[in-house]
């Protein structure tokens, strides 16, 4: 059975039907597709369309036809063309022919945005619940970590000391960006397209206000023609994910390399690690890897859908059959992701000696800087003496504070012998106690906005 065809002389070709079908992507809407109909049937009904009786078969068929979905029992034959035709089809079989005019007012343009808008609104908690559990995980590590030292990067060069569990909370904040955005994006998927027909609105006087209250949406969508191609909202999950994936693989790609030799901050898990096929010494981060590489794959899914929506004429066209498959597939990829990073972040062994050993007094050359402001020399100047100070100890081979005071007094008599308190680490760090620095105090605060205290 196909819901069209009457105008047709000869059915389709064997391989254009291959091309034409959806049904092994959007089958994933089964349950929504029945939630919609349950929802039209009874819309139709209050319409005066469908008799009493004739409402009462069509929902309890409907039911028997979730039943048999959420059982695994659903059996699909080669002529379901979508899942729409599938769960008719299958409708007709149980009750015949009132089934027929379940369709009425009805199009798939309209049916395929508002099932494909009610998954969305079921998975965005899903995936924001396994979003808030790895930011659980880096809230943790960041508790635990205290006033650990690590060396801070920028360029992947030292740069100024930082507590460990600061690092953690700058990778915190994305992802709370990520929930935010998501939250956000719920207002502008929660529009019912629902009655929009295939484009230009339907005949039959139903209550899209009630029917969109019915089904969990917040509004009817307000023109028909906008309603049954807008796909802004699939883009922008994607956007959505693609950004939780992007700050997934900036962490992943920081513990494949703290995770190394050269570094030896981290060490994984054997749970969380994978070996060699060849070489028996090794431990490899293979799913922080995963995690990058998936990174561009989501990319890759974005772009597509853009390119694809980008020169569309107005309404539904066939181009829009391929915007499910990367929600789902970017979808997927998060919720594989997410438990495994959490799980990873929460078993890694920590190597505090490491970090403290990576740390050397040419990172507090800014710290030499800011002593001669407190002694009243702007910073531009004492920047350039700063790094003065750092040309003569190397060129000696000497570390800052071996440096002795007749050398640092040489290039400027403001030093004086308390210069070399500057190069303690911790007071560099507890002196960035400013909203957002890396102070204990600081860090601790953040923690506190975090959980709501």
């Amino acid at each position: 059975m196909t819901l069209w065809g009457g105008r047709f002389s000869t059915k389709l070709n064997e391989q254009a039907w291959d091309l034409n079908t959806s049904l092994p992507v959007d089958q994933r809407m089964a349950i929504q597709d029945i939630d919609g109909s349950l929802a039209w049937a009874k819309a139709l009904h209050q319409a005066g369309i469908l008799q009493d009786e004739e409402h009462a078969s069509i929902a309890l068929g409907l039911d028997t036809v979730k039943k048999e979905f959420t059982s695994g029992k659903f059996s699909f034959v080669e002529s379901d063309e979508d899942i729409h035709t599938a769960v008719e089809r299958r409708l007709m079989d149980l009750i015949g022919a009132a089934a027929g005019k379940l369709h009425t007012g009805r199009s798939r343009n309209d049916q395929v945005a508002t099932d494909f808008r009610m998954w969305m609104l079921q998975a965005i908690p899903d995936l924001e619940s396994a979003l808030k559990d790895v930011q659980a995980s880096l809230v943790e590590n960041a508790e635990a970590a205290g006033k650990t030292l690590m060396p801070g990067y920028t360029h992947l060069q030292r740069a100024q000391p930082i507590l460990l569990s600061h690092w953690w909370l700058s990778h915190y904040w994305p992802l709370q960006r990520d929930c935010e955005r998501l939250t956000d994006l719920t207002e502008r998927v929660s529009v019912l397209p629902l009655g929009s027909g295939a484009l230009a609105g339907t005949p039959v006087s139903v209550n899209r206000t009630a029917l969109a209250k019915s089904l969990g949406f917040a509004k009817p969508s307000q023109n028909s023609l906008d309603a049954v191609s807008d796909r802004d909202f699939a883009a922008e999950y994607l956007f959505c994910a693609t950004m939780v994936g992007i700050h997934l693989s900036k962490l992943a790609e920081q513990v494949v390399l703290y995770t190394s030799s050269e570094f030896g901050f981290f060490e994984l898990s054997d749970a969380f690690s994978t070996g060699s096929s060849l070489m028996p010494q090794k431990k490899n981060p293979d799913v922080f890897e995963l995690t990058r590489g998936k990174a561009g794959t989501m990319i890759g899914t974005l772009t597509g859908l853009l390119a694809t929506l980008k020169g569309l004429p107005s309404t539904y066209d066939k181009d829009l059959q391929e915007d499910k498959q990367p929600v789902f597939q970017a979808t997927d990829t998060l919720l594989v992701l997410l438990p495994v990073i959490a799980g990873a972040l929460r078993t890694l062994t920590i190597k505090p000696e490491r970090m403290r050993a990576a740390i050397d007094s040419t990172m507090m050359a800014t710290d030499l800087a800011d002593y001669l402001v407190n002694k009243g020399i702007p910073f531009r100047e004492t920047h350039s003496i700063a790094g003065l100070v750092v040309r003569e100890a190397m060129e000696k081979k000497l570390r800052l504070e071996e440096l002795p005071l007749e050398a640092y007094q040489a290039l400027c008599p403001a030093f004086e012998a308390d210069v070399y308190q500057v190069f303690d680490p911790i007071k560099s760090v507890e002196k960035r106690n400013a909203i957002g620095g890396t102070s204990f105090q600081s860090v601790k605060n953040q923690i506190k906005k975090i959980k709501g205290e």
